[in-house]
């Protein structure tokens, strides 16, 4: 009998398991895709200023506009909504948080469709890391350049318009937090129909679009006629932008301000779940129909 080192000594071939990857591999994989979106996006430096100025090029017509409408330098109309004539500071701190609704959408999204059409995707992972760890890193660039030039907007704002809060900061950045993590499960979601369609720029332009429009991103949601208002108030994230609202403008809130808290958690943890189950099932099924690399 011939001894091949492929067989056992009960001349079984031996069996092997691929350990799970730890959560410093997955921290690094993380770091490593940051690290590279992060390069790549400064290639192209005009991509920074123009991320800076578009919000208060955009801003500015209305911010004219509600001045022609405000009486003494009160929107009295607009106080009627929401609590506050500083209608500014409002638009403000909604174009600041829904600028990170459109990070995670373009940061999942559009990530999958670029490797898509540089013919990487399947090779890419086909490294033992979770794809959802893959999906994370490509956010985290967007991420931290949104917070950046979120903080330069309204640096601006306060210079060109007046924006001013009157809350606690640390409190908003509390109540924000949840809502940011309960947007990946958005993305994650977002991320999966982009497999299965092979379309990033309109999936995320309308739905971006759409997600700020009936979260009340630039406006009151009680402004809404009464078939659409029910729309918004099944959107967590209107309540994340109105807790954040009531916290550093004393805006009058849908609810009071600590349900709304609660209710962004309660949000993030079924988002998760379920952008994370979603993903893993249209993943299998885009893999087992042979159109995972497509474009």
């Amino acid at each position: 009998m011939t001894n091949d080192p492929q067989l056992t000594t009960n001349n079984q071939p031996p069996t092997t398991s691929l350990a799970r990857p730890s959560w410093r591999s997955n921290l690094r994989a993380v770091v490593a895709v940051a690290a590279k979106d992060w390069r790549q996006y400064w290639r192209y430096p005009l991509n920074a200023v123009s991320s800076v100025l578009q919000p208060i090029v955009w801003l500015t017509p209305v911010y004219f506009m509600g001045q022609a409408f405000s009486v003494n330098g009160k929107a009295i109309g607009f106080a009627a909504y929401s609590g506050t004539s500083d209608y500014i500071s409002f638009i403000l701190i909604g174009t600041a948080l829904s600028s990170f609704i459109n990070a995670v959408f373009w940061g999942m999204g559009y990530a999958l469709k670029n490797d898509m059409d540089a013919g990487v995707l399947e090779s890419n992972w086909l490294a033992p890391i979770p794809r959802s760890v893959l999906l994370i890193g490509h956010t985290i660039t967007n991420l931290i350049v949104t917070a950046i030039t979120a903080v330069i907007m309204l640096i601006f704002g306060a210079l060109l318009f007046g924006f001013e809060v009157t809350g606690s900061v640390l409190a908003a950045l509390a109540a924000t937090l949840p809502m940011l993590i309960g947007l990946y499960g958005f993305g994650f979601l977002f991320a999966a129909i982009v497999l299965v369609m092979r379309e990033a720029n309109t999936l995320v332009d309308v739905s971006s679009f759409l997600v700020q429009i009936f979260s009340g991103a630039n406006f009151p949601v009680t402004v809404l006629p009464k078939w659409l208002l029910p729309v918004a108030l099944l959107l967590p994230l209107t309540y994340g932008f109105d807790a954040v609202r009531g916290i550093l403008l004393g805006t009058t809130t849908l609810l009071p301000i600590p349900i709304e808290v609660v209710l962004m958690i309660v949000f993030m943890f079924i988002m998760i779940v379920f952008g994370l189950y979603a993903f893993g099932r249209l993943e299998r099924y885009v893999r087992r129909r042979g159109t995972l690399g497509m474009h």
